[in-house]
């Protein structure tokens, strides 16, 4: 059986083209894997519940008795985590029927109750 002499540039050039098309694809084309797809649907996941959450951690905030003394001290702390602390102490970031205060929901609290008491 003889084979063609063109045989063995076609086969390189689309093995080459398949390689290119998928190095290509998963850089720059927006091609994701199974396991990068999930964790990048649960990053936005929780990230949308800790968007979510944020009006109950200011609203919890404005309805604790010495709020305008305790958003004085949150504005006067520089350190985003101290803030963040601060928050979790205060108890604010600790949702309805949760144990414990959450880290991410106090982070983005404090962000916003800084900005309210600065204005």
């Amino acid at each position: 059986m003889n084979i063609p002499t063109w045989t063995k540039p076609a086969v390189l050039g689309a093995v080459v083209g398949a390689v290119a098309t998928m190095a290509i694809g998963f850089s720059e084309g927006g091609w994701h894997s199974a396991s990068s797809t999930e964790r990048i649907a649960k990053a936005q996941s929780a990230s949308a519940v800790i968007d979510a959450l944020v009006p109950v951690c200011v609203s919890q905030a404005k309805l604790d008795p010495q709020q305008s003394a305790k958003l004085k001290e949150l504005t006067k702390l520089v350190s985003s985590y101290d803030q963040r602390d601060y928050v979790m102490k205060a108890g604010w970031a600790t949702v309805p029927a949760a144990t414990a205060p959450n880290e991410d929901l106090a982070t983005a609290c404090a962000l916003v109750l800084s900005k309210e008491g600065q204005s």
